[in-house]
């Protein structure tokens, strides 16, 4: 399953430990400690037949020096699962997951199994959605009167209202062909970057718009 780009990022600058796995939304992140040459993870839906390799997360001083590194993994959960179950693969060998306590014993494969329940809470965030048609999200005051511009607008924020789904979520979804876009919100006359997308650069007259593209 592909992953959203933007989402992905935003859910790896969250990883600073090492610790149980974490779910957030549609996603779960697994972390393991940098002290083996290699961590791999299989999951039980995909029937074992797929190790998906840990990346490696190193933090460093203002001289380079590495102070501190962790193996980390994002999942996005497919729709109709509530429950992943996984073993790891250290340095090639299959184990359960050291940092979680949930575990079963799958009485067809004779083996003790980890577990992570995924309880799903929808993650509001700016996506590319199907037929090339962009979600823009905009979280804030409920009541406000929200507006979007862009490249794609010649910057004018007069064309696009969002509209209030939910106290505080705005949302427009807007068909766009393929390429990179620019863009920002309006509150009046101040605009506003996409705090759910930190894909971000500056204009021709130096300010922040957001950016995203459509493939």
């Amino acid at each position: 399953m592909a992953q959203d780009s933007y989402i992905y990022n935003t859910l790896v600058s969250t990883i600073n430990k090492v610790g149980a796995p974490r779910v957030e939304g549609d996603y779960v992140i697994f972390t393991a400690e940098a002290t083996s040459r290699h961590v791999g993870i299989a999951f039980q839906h995909e029937g074992f037949k797929t190790i998906h390799n840990f990346q490696r997360i190193d933090t460093k001083d203002t001289e380079e020096k590495i102070i501190n590194s962790l193996y980390f993994y994002v999942l996005e959960v497919p729709q109709d699962l509530k429950t992943v179950s996984y073993r790891l693969v250290v340095d090639g060998l299959w184990t359960v997951d050291p940092l979680n306590a949930n575990r079963v014993f799958d009485q067809n494969m004779g083996l003790v199994l980890s577990t992570v329940n995924v309880q799903r809470q929808e993650v509001h965030a700016t996506k590319v959605t199907t037929n090339n048609t962009v979600r823009f999200v905009y979280q804030g005051e409920s009541g406000q009167q929200i507006r979007l511009g862009g490249s794609f607008t010649n910057w004018d924020s007069s064309i696009y209202t969002m509209r209030e789904v939910a106290p505080g979520l705005y949302q427009l979804d807007l068909p766009l062909p393929q390429g990179t876009y620019y863009y920002a919100y309006y509150h009046g006359i101040t605009p506003l970057v996409d705090k759910t997308n930190p894909q971000r650069a500056y204009t021709p007259d130096g300010k922040v718009a957001s950016v995203i593209t459509v493939q």
